[in-house]
């Protein structure tokens, strides 16, 4: 970590060292200087002494006022250049007093639910630090908090959800976020513990959907694509139990938050569970899904931030880092078909 950069105790050394070079380098000169003179002024003394006491004397105090005038000088001399620097140091420290300041990284706090959303930020957090963006994930088990955190400013952005949701929740809660890019779709898928394939659902089934609007929509049009049930606006995507039209098998349906639907698949018939609660479950989508979205489904997963801060600098580096190469293959190798990459 870079040390607290001090003005003035780095004048006060640049100062002292001045100083101290400059006296003593005045000193050496003058004590030079004033030997010579001694020397000469001794000699010129014992030629002259035999013939007049008094030389010797004049010549002496000749030799001191030399001297002092010469030290008077040299400390003026040497006064005159520590001035100078002190003002160049002053200067130059100022300019370096700027360097920390501009290199300092840009902090970005995006929330996140743990899979893969939290795994793809923590995959493009050594990238983002390289160009500046100290990346911080926080990680929320539910879809709600991520928004609210978002629109008090508390979080710069979040990536746990689809473009679908978000609408429904801005015009529900009155919220103004905003999506800033696509990065992939987890296919919805259908799992069950009790029957191994569609067909086999029996009649009055326990169904469990997700509770939210645009989830809950979602499944009930997974359904209906696999002729399970018959919806009155087949392109509803925001359809509840109201909008079916048909239900053969008499299926009864409850609404779970996502993120329960998981822990009840042993105490159902058919759950219909998000690919990220479903991967947190150690659910293989492309195994363990009776029925699955295909690549055509238009919920793709978004990373969101507001008005305010969605086109700042460190917000574009972050949302270069989800789509680049590098990140649709670790997408690609890892989830293996479960996560699909939109870029």
């Amino acid at each position: 970590m870079m040390k607290e950069f001090n003005l003035e105790t780095a004048v006060e050394r640049a100062w002292e060292c001045c100083s101290g070079v400059c006296w003593q380098g005045a000193t050496t000169r003058q004590t030079h200087v004033c030997k010579e003179e001694q020397h000469r002024q001794r000699a010129a003394g014992r030629r002259s002494q035999a013939r007049n006491g008094i030389t010797l004397r004049v010549s002496g105090q000749k030799n001191r006022e030399a001297c002092h005038h010469m030290a008077f000088n040299a400390k003026n001399q040497c006064s005159t250049a520590v001035s100078r620097f002190k003002r160049l140091a002053a200067l130059i420290a100022a300019v370096f007093l700027l360097v920390p300041a501009s290199n300092a990284a840009e902090k970005l706090t995006v929330g996140a639910t743990p899979v893969p959303h939290a795994e793809i930020l923590e995959f493009v957090k050594p990238r983002l630090a390289k160009q500046g963006v100290s990346l911080e994930i926080k990680v929320f088990t539910d879809y709600v908090q991520p928004n609210l955190q978002v629109a008090q400013k508390n979080l710069d952005a979040n990536y746990f959800q689809h473009a679908p949701y978000l609408s429904e929740f801005n015009r529900g809660r009155g919220t103004r976020l905003v999506a800033v890019v696509g990065v992939h779709i987890e296919p919805f898928g259908a799992y069950s513990k009790k029957i191994s394939r569609m067909g086999d659902l029996p009649v009055g089934a326990t169904v469990v959907v997700p509770n939210d609007a645009t989830n809950g929509g979602r499944a009930l049009l997974l359904l209906a694509a696999h002729k399970v049930i018959e919806l009155k606006d087949a392109a509803n995507i925001t359809a509840t139990l109201r909008d079916i039209a048909v239900n053969p098998k008499k299926l009864k349906f409850r609404e779970l938050e996502a993120a329960t639907l998981p822990r009840v698949i042993d105490q159902v018939d058919l759950a219909l569970i998000n690919t990220n609660y479903a991967l947190d479950a150690k659910l293989n989508p492309t195994v363990d899904a009776l029925i699955i979205e295909g690549a055509e489904s238009p919920y793709v997963n978004i990373l969101v931030a507001r008005p305010d801060n969605a086109n700042s600098d460190a917000m574009k580096k972050l949302a270069e880092a989800l789509t680049s190469p590098e990140t649709k293959k670790f997408i690609e190798e890892r989830y293996r078909g479960a996560i699909v990459p939109t870029f």
